[in-house]
Order: C-alpha cells, then structure tokens, then sequence
C-alpha cells in the first residue's frame, strides 16, 4: 500500500512538471505572437510613412517656381504638403524606434528565454531521472531480497523434511543443512542491500522533493514572471514610441491649421485681375443706323425736308472694325504670330513681358559683369605674378565677355523702350518694378551702368535715387533675396592678402564655404564664416564639393 501511494505521488509530480512545462511553452508562444504583432505595426507604418511621402511627392509642383500660381490657397496646400512630409517622417522615427526598443529588445530576450527555459527543464528531467534510478535500484534490491527469503524458506522446508526423514543419511542432512545456511546468508545480505538502497533512494527522494525540484519550480516561477514583466514594459515602450512624437506631430498639424487660415480669396482675386487685365477701353457705343432714308427719298423726292446722309456719322465697317480687336475679354484672342516686343499682346500684358524679359537680361547682364570683374582681378594677378599664368591668354575672353555686355546693355536698352511706349511716358516708369542692379558692387572702368542695369553715359549713378517697387506687383512678394547657397566648401593651402577690390584675403588653414565654382579664370567665389564674400584664387585653396549642400 506504502509502494502504491509512493508510486501516486511520484506520478503526480510528474503530471506537474508537465504542466509547468506546458505553461512556460505557452508564455514563450504568447511573447512570440506578440513580437510577431509588433514587427507586423512596424510595417504597416513604414508602409505607411513610405505612401504619404508619395503622395506629397506627386501633389508637389514640377514646374519651375517662376511659373507656379502664387494664389495663397496654392502657397498654403503646398505648405501642407511640407508639413505633412514632416509628419510621414516621424511616422519613420515611430517604426525605427518600435522595431529597435520594441521588436529587436523581444527577439532578443525570446531567445534568452528558451535558453533559460531549456536549462531549467533539462535540470529538472535530469533530477527526475536521477531519482528514477535510485528508485530502480532500490527496488530491484528489494525485488532481489524477497527471491531470497523465498529461496531460504525453501531451503528451510527441504532441511527439516530430511532431517525427520528416517531414510534419509547423514550426508543428506548436512548437505540439506549446507543449503539452508547459504540462502539464509544470501538473503541476509540482500536484506542489507535493500536496506541501503532503500535509506538512499529516502535521502534522494528528500532532497529531490524538497530541494531539487522546488528550486527548479523556482527558478520556471521567477522566469514566467520575467517574461511577464517584459510584455508590461514592451506594451508601456510601445505606447512611449507613439506619445514621444506626438510634440512634433502637433506642430505638423498645427503648421496645416495656420497654412488654412492663410487662405486670402481677395488677394488671389487681386492676383487674377492683375494677371489678366487687359489695359483696353471698354468699347464706346455703337451709332445709330437709319435705314429709313430711302424710303423718305423714295415717297417724297420733291420735298425740302429730305433728310441728308451725315457725313460726319461714323462708317459701321468701319467702327466695328476698330472695336472688335479690342473686346479680347469677350471674344477670342486674335491669332497672329508672336512678335519681339509683344505688341501681340493686350497692353497690360504686355508691360509685364517686357518687365520680365528685362529682369532676365539684366540678370545674365550681372554675370557677364561678374565674370568680366573677375577675368581683370586674375589678369591683374598674372600682372604681378608672371609665374601663375599669362595675362595676354585673358584678353580673348575678356573680349567676348566686353561684346556679351554691350549686347545685353543694347537689348536691355531696347526693351526698356518698348516698356516705356507702353506706358506712355517719356521716361521709366518710376513705380514699376526696377530691372537688376548690374553694376551694385563692382568697379567698372569701361563706362557706367544704370541701376536698371542700362549702359547710361549722362546720368551719374549718384544722382539717381533707388527705384522703389510697384506695390501693385504681386511677383516683388516673392522675390527671394537670400545669400548663395553654398556648393561645397574649401580649405586655404596658402595665405592670400587681398590687393583688389572683390578679391577675400584668407590666412593659411582656414576654412570657407564655396558659393560659386571656377568657370575657368582661375578664381573661386568663396563666403567665411562671418558671412564676408569674395574670390579667392582656385590654387591657393583644396576644394571639396558637397552634394545638396546649403548655405550657412
């Protein structure tokens, strides 16, 4: 009964170990399932960052931003669409946190917590099979001491039958006899051998029940509880990644409720008027036509009161000949080809192409004005230094250069006289918008230029005041006057003391930003840290450029 009840309990340990076993597999496959949840999120914000970015990349404007509709309700959608690039960034940082804090930290500790689980489940089948043994062992020496009680009471009952055998002999007696004391030796030796294997198998069993294994059960406890406590820091990490970008998508979505409320519907309506009006008359009225003098002169050709064709009256041909070509907002534009001063063109329409192509002109007039600075600075440098190059190799370009100006000044010239018929004014008009300061920071030994950027022989430059804006220009409120952007940036070989005007002196080691590169006159145009310009010999200095760079 003892046996059986012994045999109970060791079967219901095992139905726990197994159901410990069971349950730990089970916290292992939950914190599987969730990590698997966690990458899966991961994904989908990806996904989700990498689809909004399409979005504002195809809502974003291609054409050249001259040519963009300045409307604020445009200005503002596109505002929106950088806020919103903005957003769908930190939707990026919300997947890169959660996959590096969150699923890498989970798979991580996953895979700690199999090897941990293997170890303890390992230590525990090896203290159960140790345990088996034991038990093995004991219950064969108890197997083994009862065949041998068994075998000694035979032997008990074959010597006592001999020895009240009358028949039997001496000899039968004491062998029967002899047999008798080896099995009852033997059995008192097994019966010591199943005493001591039944005094260890006690001992093992103490110690597996009540040290062994509940330090195992422990250590499953502790880790299950570990495993616990992870999943309640990955679910608050989790929700941390969300709440730490929330600052910053606020901002974002604070950014689209400030782009909305810049909306201006009389501004853009003031955009369309300016960029369509005409600058016609509206049409005068049209006279009358009385087709009734024939019939008078018909019914009464003899009288005085015949009325007379007016010959100041107006020819209707004529007259609606004269109007039609200018009731364009009402009809359709005349088709003709495209003349170079735009007389094509409605006049107000008109005063605005030439005002841009002027600005244009003016402004390949202050490079070529540029370059011409720069092409004397370096012949001056050749001048005083023969050993960096010949100053005569300059002169062809210089040339070209002098004969690019004076096309451009010609061109400038006779634009701004098509401006000014139009306009109707023997001068400029001082309210529009002023073309390009050609000649603002350079010295000019060849003549002057106006700051309209017109080559003028009579007027000094310091007698003129600074043209002022056309308030009634919406393009000057786009005008973007910040610094060159900075292309890469260089690092001074040598020092160089600045003798010319335009020229930057650098000592030796310091480092600038490059604004423009060489176009091939050997100098560079370079900005320091404290926002100084000028050209610095391309020699003297290790240039690196950078791609996407910006200006400081």
């Amino acid at each position: 009964m003892a046996w059986l009840q012994l045999c109970l309990k060791l079967y219901t340990f095992l139905d726990q170990f197994d159901n410990l076993e069971k349950h730990t597999q089970w916290g292992i496959d939950f914190l599987e399932r969730y990590t698997k949840f966690v990458k899966e999120r991961t994904e989908i914000e990806h996904a989700y960052a990498k689809q909004l970015r399409n979005l504002v990349k195809k809502n974003c404007p291609k054409r050249p931003k001259d040519e963009e509709p300045r409307f604020s309700s445009c200005l503002s959608f596109y505002t929106i669409l950088n806020e919103l690039n903005d957003y769908a960034g930190q939707r990026e940082v919300v997947a890169e946190e959660m996959g590096r804090r969150v699923y890498g930290e989970l798979m991580r500790y996953t895979h700690e917590l199999k090897s941990e689980r293997k170890v303890h489940l390992q230590e525990g089948r090896k203290a159960q099979q140790y345990l088996d043994q034991c038990w093995k062992q004991m219950d064969n020496s108890k197997k083994k001491f009862e065949r041998e009680c068994r075998e000694t009471e035979k032997a008990q009952l074959g010597y006592e039958k001999i020895d009240n055998d009358p028949n039997a002999t001496k000899a039968d007696v004491e062998k029967a006899k002899a047999q008798l004391y080896l099995r009852t030796h033997m059995a008192d030796e097994s019966k010591n051998e199943y005493a001591a294997q039944l005094q260890n198998f006690n001992g093992e069993q103490q110690k597996h029940f009540y040290s062994a294994i509940p330090i195992i059960f422990k250590n499953l406890q502790d880790m299950d509880e570990r495993r616990t406590l992870k999943l309640s820091e990955s679910y608050k990490g989790f929700a941390d990644v969300e709440r730490k970008v929330i600052p910053i998508i606020s901002k974002c979505l604070e950014g689209m409720v400030v782009a909305s409320k810049s909306v201006d519907e009389r501004r853009d309506s003031q955009i369309v008027v300016e960029s369509f009006k005409s600058g016609f008359e509206p049409p005068a009225d049209f006279p009358f036509e009385d087709f009734s003098q024939n019939i008078y002169r018909a019914g009464s050709e003899g009288t005085i009161s015949t009325p007379k064709t007016d010959s100041s009256r107006a020819d209707p041909k004529h007259t609606i000949g004269k109007t039609k070509g200018k009731l364009w907002l009402f009809g359709k534009k005349p088709k003709g080809p495209a003349v170079e001063d735009f007389s094509h063109l409605p006049p107000e329409q008109r005063r605005k192409k030439l005002q841009q192509r002027i600005d244009e002109l003016s402004r390949e007039l202050q490079k070529e004005v540029d370059q011409r600075d720069a092409l004397n600075k370096m012949k001056d440098v050749y001048e005083k230094n023969p050993q960096m190059g010949d100053p005569g190799s300059l002169q062809p370009k210089i040339a070209e250069t002098m004969s690019n100006m004076d096309r451009l000044r010609v061109e400038i010239q006779k634009n701004e006289a098509w401006l000014t018929e139009v306009e109707g004014k023997p001068g400029v008009r001082g309210d529009r918008r002023p073309s390009a300061d050609v000649n603002h920071h350079h010295h000019t030994p060849h003549g002057r230029e106006s700051p309209e950027g017109s080559y003028n022989e009579d007027a000094p430059q310091e007698n003129r005041g600074p043209p002022q804006p056309d308030p009634h220009e919406f393009d000057d409120e786009f005008d973007d006057d910040d610094p060159l952007p900075a292309v890469g940036h260089c690092k001074a070989l040598y020092a160089f003391d600045s003798q010319n005007e335009g020229t930057l002196a650098m000592v030796e080691g310091e480092v600038m930003y490059i604004i423009e590169e060489d176009k091939g006159d050997g100098w560079t145009r370079a900005r320091k840290q404290n926002g100084e310009e000028g050209y610095v010999p391309t020699s003297y200095v290790d240039i690196t450029l950078e791609k996407n760079s910006k200006g400081s």
